[in-house]
């Protein structure tokens, strides 16, 4: 679809962000020209504290000095307020449901379990290994024999709110032992068709820096 015009949208962010990813990916996706700001973490602009003084996180996405918050809710925002732009969700009211139930698995289970592995030794059988090894194949489960999660629509939104955190892989490996070739390889193929489009490519840290930023991570927490 062609690109949008004067929409005033601005894109609060942090690249190292994978909820900030989720709104670049969506926001590429729908060829929506917008203004970006990258916030450093540890010294937050103005801006982003007014704009977001309950969690004072990034992303926040500004559209005519509205503001929006949270990045699923940002993209399910994007999808009615540009209706004539590349959908996200499926018009189904039922696959809508499901896209959004497993969304927020991705935010409880992935994120939650993958932030409880930054403090866990490289062991690959204590339980959070255990646990993550198995949020991966429910989630191949669910992704069965489709090429994306959106199934007939194609790459969307559970696409997007997953895939952030694909490049997250090849450390589930490295450092803890979940291989997710080997426990998911439906999941690790689905991983490397979304690293295909530009609009993941360009807006996700490769693997390899991921795995040094997580290393530099550890090495603080003294586990390393």
């Amino acid at each position: 679809m062609a690109a949008e015009k004067n929409v005033g949208l601005m894109l609060l962010n942090s690249s190292l962000s994978p909820f900030g990813q989720r709104c670049s990916i969506a926001l590429a996706e729908k060829g929506l020209p917008h203004e970006y700001m990258e916030e450093d973490l540890a010294a937050k602009s103005d801006l982003l504290l007014r704009s977001n003084p309950i969690y004072k996180q990034v992303p926040v996405l500004l559209q005519d000095g509205r503001t929006i918050i949270e990045s699923l809710i940002i993209l399910q925002y994007l999808d009615k307020a540009f209706p004539h732009t590349r959908p996200l969700l499926p018009t189904d009211p039922y696959e809508r449901a499901q896209a959004r139930f497993w969304a927020d698995y991705v935010d409880k289970k992935v994120y939650g379990c993958g932030s409880r592995l930054y403090i866990v030794k490289g062991e690959p059988q204590t339980p959070v290994n255990v646990e993550m090894a198995e949020i991966l194949k429910t989630l191949e489960g669910e992704l069965g024999a489709k090429e994306f999660f959106g199934g007939e629509h194609g790459f969307g939104f559970l696409d997007i709110a997953l895939v952030p955190f694909a490049t997250w892989f090849e450390s589930f490996d490295r450092f803890w032992g979940v291989g997710v070739a080997e426990v998911a390889p439906k999941l690790a193929a689905w991983a490397a068709r979304c690293m295909e489009r530009e609009s993941v490519s360009k807006n996700v840290f490769s693997p390899e820096k991921v795995y040094e930023f997580i290393g530099e991570m550890r090495k603080d927490l003294g586990i390393e």
